[in-house]
């Protein structure tokens, strides 16, 4: 695994960029993996800038995207296709049906999973963006989640909930479930690149890096990717330094 350490958030932002930009200059109709939450946000606005200034199109990519809250519309603004959209597809040149989530509103939830799973398997990220929640996971995948898993429906831990709280107006608001793709899903893209920032995720940042390989850190599988890259900022190196 690379490590890149940063002085702060906006250029661990920058050097993520850099990473992201450079597999679309080489492949412009590469399958990029995003995320959401608020660590890529500073990724994404750099991607607009570089839009907006330099005119790199995205009209030949495909995305998708790590999860989506299960019973939430599309929408309701703290959907993650609403976080996508307003983070970065309504300013760049994306076609938003080459764009692929979870339907957070599915009927049938484990259809829905298995419609996700067969569309990964036809289409391999060649970059993914994850972040590292506070008690190690990565997307909704929880500490016990095993490493074989593929999309599938989550409870969401007391942990997690209360690190998204922040983004709705009560904590009750949460949605106690979402879809996820799986630790198996995740590995299977040709390059990832991971960001952490804040001294909140220096304990999560020690299991990503330095950790034992384990399922009750779901983020040190990544330890076996043959690709990965972490980009945070000193905070977050705290406890690697």
């Amino acid at each position: 695994m690379k490590v890149i350490i940063t002085k702060d958030y906006n250029e661990m932002s920058e050097k993520a960029f850099e990473i992201m930009a450079e597999v679309v200059k080489n492949k412009p109709d590469a399958v990029l993996g995003l995320a959401t939450g608020s660590t890529p946000i500073g990724l994404y606005k750099n991607m607009i800038k570089d839009h907006n200034e330099n005119g790199t199109s995205y009209k030949a990519v495909k995305t998708v995207n790590l999860d989506e809250y299960a019973g939430l519309d599309v929408t309701s603004d703290q959907s993650y296709v609403y976080f996508m959209r307003d983070n970065l597809f309504n300013h760049i040149d994306i076609d938003l049906a080459n764009t692929n989530i979870e339907n957070g509103k599915a009927a049938d939830r484990k259809a829905e999973c298995a419609r996700y799973n067969a569309l990964l398997e036809t289409i391999q990220q060649d970059i993914q963006v994850l972040g590292i929640g506070s008690n190690g996971h990565i997307a909704f995948n929880e500490p016990g989640t095993p490493f074989g898993s593929v999309t599938h429906i989550v409870d969401l831990t007391e942990s997690t909930i209360k690190d998204n709280s922040r983004l709705f107006k009560s904590i009750d608001e949460v949605p106690r479930q979402a879809f996820t793709m799986g630790l198996k899903n995740i590995m299977n893209a040709k390059k990832i690149l991971i960001l952490a920032n804040g001294a909140n995720k220096a304990k999560a940042v020690f299991g990503l890096v330095k950790g034992e390989v384990t399922e009750n850190v779901p983020a040190s599988i990544l330890q076996l990717h043959p690709d990965c890259t972490l980009v945070c900022d000193e905070a977050a190196a705290e406890l690697i330094r």
